[in-house]
């Protein structure tokens, strides 16, 4: 202790402090990354296996071309509407911002919504309806083109569209925001996980089987698509982008982990 204290100003009390420091922080590093780890659950796929979103060419809300290699190497979360829906359509775009918002500090992250009423929303008309939405679509894509191209578009996100004069303002179409991953891949996390060993029903994953102790037991049921006026799914879907987000950092024991 001498040997420590010669070189500190307050003697035996600052080396006490530094040898506390010494052993506490990488405990604390430890607990954290652990943490981090442990945890981890990759996000389900969607779909039958090699389902991607196919090519498409549409056009912005600034007359510009919007293809797939625009959303080459990002996460992005999509919806159906229409600008004048007189029903789900402003909560929905109000939401969509809302997880703008609180995704924001994250540049691997876009949104596109697609008008289900290509003949009225027009690239102006769009326009105007970002304005009045106080909408930053700096990386937001609102696309229109030919009411067929978008129809069939919307399958391949396992979302419906449709024009159809028995709904209010004349169209039908999912109120869902869809999860893609940059392969452009469906993504979705897990409503709650189910034991193969005992049938037992959590919310959480990767539990060891109350009945006979194995563990890696539980399997996850998809939320597939999330409803996108609900509050309580709106915050599942942001943690459910970040968990996204972590699968491309390639950590090594969280493949590990996952393989188990």
């Amino acid at each position: 202790m001498k040997k420590i204290t010669q070189y500190l100003p307050g003697g035996s009390l600052s080396a006490t402090v530094l040898l506390l420091l010494l052993l506490i922080v990488p405990f604390l590093i430890y607990k954290y990354v652990s943490k981090g780890t442990n945890n981890f659950v990759k996000l389900a796929v969607i779909g039958d296996e090699g389902h991607q979103i196919p090519d498409f060419a549409f056009l912005n809300q600034n007359n510009d071309t919007i293809t797939n290699s625009d959303y080459d190497n990002y996460i992005y979360i999509a919806d159906f509407f229409f600008t004048r829906c007189p029903t789900i359509c402003p909560v929905m775009t109000y939401n969509m911002k809302y997880i703008q918002k609180k995704l924001n500090i994250y540049p691997g992250v876009k949104f596109l919504s697609f008008t289900v009423d290509p003949e009225n929303d027009t690239p102006e008309v769009l326009r105007e309806y970002i304005k009045s939405m106080r909408i930053n679509d700096e990386n937001w894509n609102f696309l229109t083109g030919s009411k067929d191209s978008i129809y069939s578009i919307a399958n391949s996100y396992f979302a419906h569209a449709s024009q159809d004069s028995t709904q209010p303002g004349g169209y039908s179409h999912s109120g869902q925001l869809i999860l893609v991953d940059k392969e452009g891949r469906v993504r979705s996390g897990y409503s709650n996980f189910v034991c193969k060993e005992c049938g037992d029903v959590s919310k959480k994953s990767l539990m060891t089987c109350p009945t006979t102790g194995k563990n890696f037991t539980y399997e996850g049921n998809p939320i597939g698509t999330y409803d996108g006026t609900k509050d309580h799914i709106i915050k599942d879907l942001i943690k459910d982008v970040k968990t996204l987000l972590a699968e491309y950092h390639n950590n090594p024991k969280i493949e590990r982990l996952e393989k188990q």
